[in-house]
């Protein structure tokens, strides 16, 4: 039901899906547990779709409030940006802590690990295997999606929709990379304080990667679509910027995790 009002702001309407994908997000941290201590995995393989599901209907809302009603006006994307900065904020912040914790254990390392960084009979990776291609991966692929932005910005659409592919086959390999390095490694998690941090910090910023690989499939969707154009494109925009973060943050995972330990 539309109704005018007397200020530029978008009222969003009563919906079910903030609710609904809550209690998902409930289930599924209930069914990991249960994965974890009792190698169950029934919970998941239930709320794991319901959640897919209900954040796909929620997206779909947002998407037909933005593209179709015209809800997203200028003061509108202003408050989206703003937000979109504010979230990337936090997640530099989020990596900040794990390299707080590396350099902690790293700059002074304790006598439980032989006062030795890495520890020993920890054999860290080769940084100019591996780490180096999927660094030279991340990098190009920054390069095509400012690409793909700026043929967009040009009103080439086309050209735009085939760099975005470009660049969501990039993220792939990389993704493909640190499985098959994760996969030979020759040391795991539980092996002393380097290996927690070493996954949980190459761990976390592949599923940033993947998140972000998620955030341009659906932004190609839409610019097959016809959703963007090149004054009206906040979603692709957001993206963008969340994919610049991500190959940032490994610039310093690479230099400090990989070669510096090396």
């Amino acid at each position: 039901m539309m109704h005018k009002s007397n200020h530029p702001y978008h009222m969003v309407t009563i919906s079910p899906w903030p609710l609904i994908t809550s209690i998902n997000i409930m289930f599924v941290l209930i069914g990991m547990m249960k994965w974890f201590y009792f190698m169950n995995l029934d919970l998941i393989y239930i709320s794991m779709p319901a959640l897919l599901l209900s954040m796909y209907q929620w997206w779909r809302d947002v998407v037909r409030e933005g593209t179709f009603q015209g809800m997203h006006t200028s003061s509108m994307i202003k408050n989206l940006k703003m937000g979109m900065i504010l979230f990337i904020i936090s997640e530099i912040f989020f990596f900040i802590s794990l390299f707080w914790a590396y350099f902690h254990m790293a700059l002074s390392p304790s006598i439980e690990i032989g006062m030795l960084w890495p520890p020993k009979n920890i054999i860290m990776f080769n940084p100019y295997d591996i780490p180096l291609l999927n660094s030279i991966i991340l990098i190009t692929s920054g390069m095509t999606i400012t690409w793909s932005h700026h043929s967009l910005l040009s009103n080439k659409l086309s050209s735009a929709i085939n760099i975005l592919i470009y660049t969501i086959c990039l993220s792939m390999m990389f993704s493909l990379c640190q499985a098959f390095e994760y996969y030979q490694a020759p040391f795991t998690i539980a092996d002393s304080v380097f290996g927690s941090i070493f996954f949980l910090t190459t761990g976390f910023h592949g599923i940033h990667v993947f998140i972000g690989t998620l955030f341009l499939m659906v932004c190609l969707m839409r610019m097959m679509n016809n959703h963007f154009s090149k004054n009206h494109h906040i979603g692709y925009e957001a993206a963008i910027w969340y994919w610049h973060f991500v190959d940032i943050v490994w610039l310093f995972v690479y230099m400090w995790i990989y070669w510096w330990s090396f």
